[in-house]
């Protein structure tokens, strides 16, 4: 019953927050043109609900500084300090409202992840797109990508499990909290977590070894 109306508080709740955030909004457009250049919104294909692959929409926070051969830079070195902002605030994400209002994603939800992981998953893994994916999530109050991605991805198995209104509530309080501390950030997380294809590959591996 909850996940039906789920679904009509993602609206409410989100139709909201971006008219109330719209002078922020409108700030880091502004801000993220001048600084990073255009376009101001990063895209990326994600997968979601039922693993429907849909465009995820977030302020870009990088530049697109290349090398000579014209290939993107790493990101630590095209990631500016109004990036590092944005990601340590989570200032980067509030464009997925438009995602929630396009019902690609929800409010609270295990966050989406690459498309080319979906071949990786375990069957309790593949759990997590049973359900809309989230801004915020279980494992993103529990440690956030501080997490290894085994303890990352049972949390996400979990809250599918156990989705409710009051852990829903109590997710939403402890990320206010958390973007208010700005804890359990990785402003590049590239540069301690590995891909979770490459982290999958190497235990399995390792198990084959032994």
């Amino acid at each position: 019953m909850y996940r039906y109306f789920k679904r009509w508080l993602d609206l409410a709740s989100a139709f909201m927050a971006i008219i109330l955030l719209a002078p922020v909004l409108i700030l880091l457009m502004i801000l993220i043109r001048i600084k990073l250049g255009g376009p101001v919104f990063f895209t990326q294909n994600r997968p979601g609900l039922g693993a429907k692959v849909f465009k995820m929409v977030k302020f870009r926070s990088m530049t697109n500084e290349r090398d000579e051969k014209g290939e993107l830079l790493p990101d630590q070195m095209r990631i500016t300090t109004l990036g590092r902002f944005l990601r340590r605030t989570s200032l980067d994400e509030l464009p997925e409202l438009i995602n929630v209002l396009q019902g690609d994603m929800s409010v609270i939800g295990p966050r989406p992840l690459l498309v080319k992981y979906l071949p990786f998953y375990t069957k309790r893994e593949m759990k997590r797109h049973e359900v809309r994916p989230g801004i915020t999530g279980w494992a993103q109050v529990n440690g956030r990508n501080l997490l290894n991605w085994d303890k990352r991805l049972e949390l996400d198995a979990e809250y599918v499990e156990t989705m409710s209104l009051g852990l829903d509530i109590r997710i939403l309080l402890r990320t206010i909290r958390d973007v208010l501390r700005q804890s359990d950030v990785l402003e590049v997380s590239s540069e301690t977590v590995p891909d979770f294809d490459d982290y999958r590959k190497q235990t399995q591996s390792r198990t084959h070894e032994n």
